[in-house]
């Protein structure tokens, strides 16, 4: 596997996703290593439960501030550390989105075995389906070249495999939809210093922070909760690039009071704060898939969610969350109200959302099922 985020360089949804499927591959049997970027204070090579994981250093400090650069320059340290793998042979190089395309087709080319292409998302579809100029446009042609490069492609979702076949005019024979998964033990553990069952007033959202997480909608619900739901109060924990205009926006709604920006939170502390929140919202404007989403539900969280993309068909129709137009404030204010003050709703939620997981979202079901891809790929 080669991936740009990983753990612990990286720990959101895509980072967590290939830490999931990779150890499960292990438990299932198949040898598997994950070649990603180092960090300070992480060794070059390291054995994690039985994963073999190669880091590379791609920091480069002279290159421009562009993430095409960046991530072109990258690979060729990725490549160079398939050197260490010796006399190890892979029969399957799986790439997670464009950054590592061209380690990835090199890697492929020099152990003459498949490419398969995880996308977990599309430029395109960040952009609500257009492309600015510039960086957006170049991006989306790495993803086009990757895609033809991949003997077969994975998707979360449907929408995102339609986005797929019709933006990279790819054969939908060779694009194969497997969602993402989740530990559920890990996220229902309780902590020593916790009160199980000792929910509040609390909403709770994390990720990245970009505008299209949409955590400046979320900023102007609780301007208007706060006359409505006593003692409501928000936390939004993530890093990134919008979170001075989100800062901004939360001061214009008046909710700097009400409103927390922790920045990054370990896991131990989210797993905490999922399990004492009154709801967790995820307000996002475009979502191709959403762990977010799962990682509530597993902590046992009352789930509001936007009706967009990968989050609509991951628990529309379910009961396992509450839903509202993306980008509406108003509509979002409305929902977590109903959470937070009516507890048969809010215990039904968690109900429904703890069958979803069981039934559909384990780590070994899903680790299969990208076996059965493999296996496809390198028959093709």
């Amino acid at each position: 596997m080669v991936t740009w985020e990983y753990p612990p360089s990286s720990v959101g949804g895509t980072a967590a996703h290939v830490d999931g499927l990779a150890h499960a591959l292990g438990e299932l049997g198949h040898e598997i290593v994950v070649v990603t970027r180092r960090i300070p204070g992480t060794d070059g090579e390291s054995t994690t439960a039985g994963v073999r994981e190669l880091r590379a250093d791609v920091e480069l400090p002279w290159l421009p501030d562009h993430v095409v650069a960046s991530a072109a320059s990258g690979s060729h340290a990725f490549v160079a550390k398939l050197a260490a793998l010796g006399d190890w042979r892979p029969d399957v190089v799986h790439a997670h989105d464009w950054q590592v395309a061209w380690a990835a087709e090199v890697a492929a080319r020099l152990f003459d075995c498949p490419l398969v292409t995880t996308f977990h998302g599309t430029e395109r579809g960040r952009h609500g389906g257009h492309l600015a100029p510039g960086v957006a446009e170049d991006i989306n042609s790495v993803e086009w070249w990757q895609a033809s490069r991949s003997t077969r492609m994975i998707a979360s979702t449907k929408l995102l495999v339609r986005d797929i076949v019709e933006g990279f005019e790819v054969d939908p024979d060779h694009v194969r939809r497997i969602p993402g998964g989740i530990d559920p033990a890990w996220w229902q553990s309780i902590g020593p210093d916790e009160v199980p069952g000792a929910r509040g007033g609390m909403v709770l959202a994390w990720g990245r922070v970009q505008y299209e997480k949409g955590f400046q909608v979320l900023a102007r619900a609780m301007a208007s909760l706060r006359y409505r739901v006593a003692g409501v109060e928000c936390t939004i924990a993530g890093r990134g690039s919008y979170l001075p205009e989100l800062q901004s926006q939360i001061d214009l709604a008046q909710v700097g009071d009400m409103t927390h920006l922790p920045g990054f939170v370990s896991d131990h502390d989210l797993r905490a704060a999922v399990h004492r929140a009154g709801c967790v919202v995820i307000p996002s404007l475009y979502e191709p898939f959403g762990i977010v989403a799962l990682e509530a539900l597993a902590g046992g969280a009352p789930l509001v969610v936007a009706d967009t993309g990968g989050l609509a068909e991951l628990v529309g129709g379910t009961g396992s969350a509450l839903l509202f137009e993306p980008g509406n404030a108003d509509d979002l204010a409305d929902c977590i109200e109903r959470v937070l003050t009516d507890r048969e709703v809010a215990d039904e939620l968690v109900r429904r959302g703890r069958e979803l997981l069981e039934a559909s979202y384990s780590w070994s079901a899903i680790a299969a099922r990208t076996v059965a891809v493999y296996h496809e790929a390198c028959r093709g």
